[in-house]
């Protein structure tokens, strides 16, 4: 959730709920508000292009979160943080006055997913998507398309987001901005006429892993959210529709087939609905690098489990495609860390194998998975 100190994984603060529900009624007082803020360090922005914008993008659960904590690690880089929400219109201001208020470090502790990732408030986290919404009305309809391409055009937002990024970036005293927005995976090429020399990295898993995590979270956020209304507004106001009561699949453009997914989730048959959630989303960009040998060139297909069993080769070249040049410390520290849970273990029974074979095996030999 949003606050890494706090006492239960679910967990939405009192003012952290009522300033976040203020900022949605008046949208349009703090869009100006952010204007002004733009303004009053308009000089210094002007100093501080942005270089080559990084963006960690695939379908929850493949390793977005860990390539993310990787590269906010390296001294050159900012990214939004927890404790950006809910003032994530205002990055500078708001940076600027927490500095002032935090009076102690907090305390360390695993994040609500139960995956082994330690948090503090300090720690990067996706928020950009609140942005998107403010811009982009509707984006999260059911059956609406999610899809930007490079025709896709919005000047207003085009030029909140790119003063955003700047304020984003002088507030942290960095150089290059790494995103994590797992729902930028449809809109790679309307970020790429936006920022020519951007970055992607598209982490991919292998469905029977990759979906086993994707059940298990669902069922955790379902649980822990069963009784808890703040939770589940503050997902919905941050964008995160990825799991838990108020899941909702990213169209990419296939007419009928978010529906479809739905129909199967509603339906009890988990499994065959995130395995075709998996097939459509990897497949449609899949299908963009192909046709789209600019885009090509700028994304990164990183394997999950070839970041944990090769994880000193995989950063290597990870680095390399972000153009960054990672501390040798950076490198060796991770190389220690890093491998596969445990706790998917759980064996699929005949009729499930075949259900993700029969769902996901055009899509999964495209990323070099063989047969389950």
């Amino acid at each position: 959730m949003v606050h890494a100190a706090q006492h239960t994984p679910f967990q939405v603060t009192g003012w952290a709920h009522w300033l976040g529900g203020l900022i949605e009624q008046h949208k349009t007082l703090v869009l100006r508000l952010a204007d002004w803020e733009t303004r009053t360090v308009e000089d210094r922005l002007s100093q501080r292009p942005i270089l080559g914008p990084i963006y960690i993008n695939g379908l929850a659960r493949s390793g977005t979160t860990i390539l993310l904590e990787i590269l906010a690690r390296h001294p050159s880089v900012g990214t939004h943080q927890y404790r950006d929400y809910p003032m994530v219109l205002l990055p500078y201001w708001w940076d600027r006055l927490l500095r002032y208020a935090e009076t102690k470090a907090a305390v360390p502790q695993e994040r609500a997913h139960g995956d082994r990732i330690v948090i503090t408030p300090r720690s990067p986290e996706a928020m950009e998507e609140t942005i998107w919404m403010t811009f982009f009305p509707g984006l999260h309809e059911p059956g609406r398309s999610s899809v930007l391409d490079r025709s896709a055009e919005n000047p207003a937002f085009e030029a909140f987001y790119r003063a955003h990024i700047a304020k984003l970036l002088l507030a942290r005293g960095a150089d290059r901005y790494v995103s994590k927005a797992n729902y930028n995976i449809t809109r790679l090429a309307y970020l790429q006429r936006m920022f020519p020399e951007a970055r992607f990295v598209l982490p991919v898993r292998k469905p029977e892993s990759h979906i086993a995590s994707l059940m298990r979270q669902h069922r955790r956020f379902t649980d822990g959210l069963a009784t808890n209304p703040k939770g589940r507004e503050h997902l919905c106001r941050i964008g995160h529709f990825e799991f838990g009561p108020d899941r909702q699949p990213i169209c990419a453009g296939q007419s009928g087939a978010a529906a479809e997914i739905t129909d199967l989730w509603s339906r009890g048959e988990e499994i065959a609905g995130w395995a075709r959630y998996w097939a459509l989303l990897y497949g449609f960009v899949a299908d963009q690098l192909e046709a789209d040998s600019r885009l090509r060139d700028a994304v990164l297909v990183l394997r999950y489990e070839d970041l944990c069993s090769d994880p000193g080769r995989t950063l290597a070249e990870l680095f390399a495609h972000v153009r960054l040049d990672p501390p040798a410390t950076l490198v060796e520290a991770y190389q220690d860390q890093l491998s596969a849970p445990t706790y998917y273990n759980t064996p699929l029974s005949d009729r499930e194998a075949q259900t993700i074979w029969d769902e996901t095996h055009r899509t999964r030999a495209r990323f070099g998975y063989p047969a389950a």
